[in-house]
């Protein structure tokens, strides 16, 4: 199958695109600079804000993927609601027959927050032009270099003890990134996933606190958390941005969505999809694992630095 795929050097992304080329796929890789894209797949260009871009990009395409959004940005609402409208005419105008979208979980008849309303928003217009639409909604996606894990790994490394919000008692359900990337591959071929939501997470609902006590018991570390009911959104945002490298106006979209439950209600796709996620501890050694061998690439790469410099002083 040919598949058009956004965000591909992205967290999921970067990940979706190897595993769409094992499963046979022809993939696209759609970046605003192919002459720098060294991921799995062919490079094409195009940009979300782009029409023309995304009609040459998509042509003779079966399906796309949908993995983008603005939440480092203050008006995120409104480009990913363009991005979107403009996503939605370029697939249609190409043929595209599916669309493949990973959204956000929480319930809709929740006071949601501006990062949740904008991910059903995103819904909404994708399927605007009669191309049908398979949404993954996922809560927390715990993987390395994930924005969300990173912040709780960070506060864990960081702070021994710390001052938490009320957020830290809401309920969640956290998954994998490479069982999400298990779902996006099985969905594009199930005949009964066109058109229809499904919602992701792992086999464990755990509150913040959970999490984050989890992930100091894995690494040996002992937390002592007091909770202030008084401490609002603004200060919660920067009191992250603070302490990890999460930026401020990310950090405040992410501690808005906090206050909403984010669990699984309906597990369809466990039969459309059937396999068994990872539990918390799992998902958390798994994405440790990766860190460090992260880490010990860039430090050969360093090393293999400083050799050549200093063979050629």
């Amino acid at each position: 199958m040919q598949l058009l795929l956004t965000g591909a050097s992205g967290f999921v992304g970067g990940r979706l695109a190897p595993a769409l080329v094992k499963a046979g796929h022809d993939v696209r890789a759609m970046t605003r600079r192919p002459d720098h894209y060294g991921g799995a797949g062919t490079p094409v260009a195009g940009d979300v804000t782009d029409e023309a871009s995304l009609r040459q990009a998509m042509r003779g395409c079966d399906a796309a993927y949908y993995l983008v959004h603005s939440l480092g940005d203050a008006d995120f609402q409104h480009k990913d609601a363009e991005a979107a409208r403009t996503f939605a005419r370029a697939a249609a105008d190409a043929g595209v027959e599916r669309i493949v979208y990973l959204g956000g979980l929480g319930r809709d008849g929740d006071d949601l927050s501006r990062h949740l309303r904008s991910r059903r928003e995103v819904e909404r217009l994708l399927a605007s032009t009669g191309v049908p639409v398979t949404t993954l909604r996922a809560g927390i996606v715990v993987g390395h270099g994930g924005v969300s894990w990173e912040m709780t790994r960070q506060l864990v490394a960081h702070l021994p003890a710390m001052v938490t919000p009320r957020w830290v008692h809401t309920r969640t359900q956290p998954i994998a990134v490479a069982d999400v990337v298990r779902y996006l591959v099985g969905v594009l071929e199930a005949p009964d996933a066109a058109g229809r939501v499904f919602q992701v997470g792992g086999p464990e609902v755990l509150t913040y606190l959970q999490m984050l006590s989890r992930v100091a018991d894995i690494q040996g570390r002992h937390l002592f958390v007091v909770p202030v009911p008084l401490l609002t959104p603004s200060l919660s945002s920067r009191w992250l941005a603070l302490v990890t490298d999460v930026d401020l106006t990310t950090g405040r979209s992410l501690v808005d969505s906090m206050i909403n439950e984010v669990v699984v209600t309906d597990d369809a796709i466990r039969t459309v999809v059937p396999f068994e996620p990872m539990d918390y501890d799992e998902m958390v050694l798994v994405a440790l694992g990766e860190r460090a061998a992260d880490r010990r690439r860039a430090a050969r790469v360093r090393r293999a630095g400083l050799l050549a410099r200093g063979a050629r002083s």
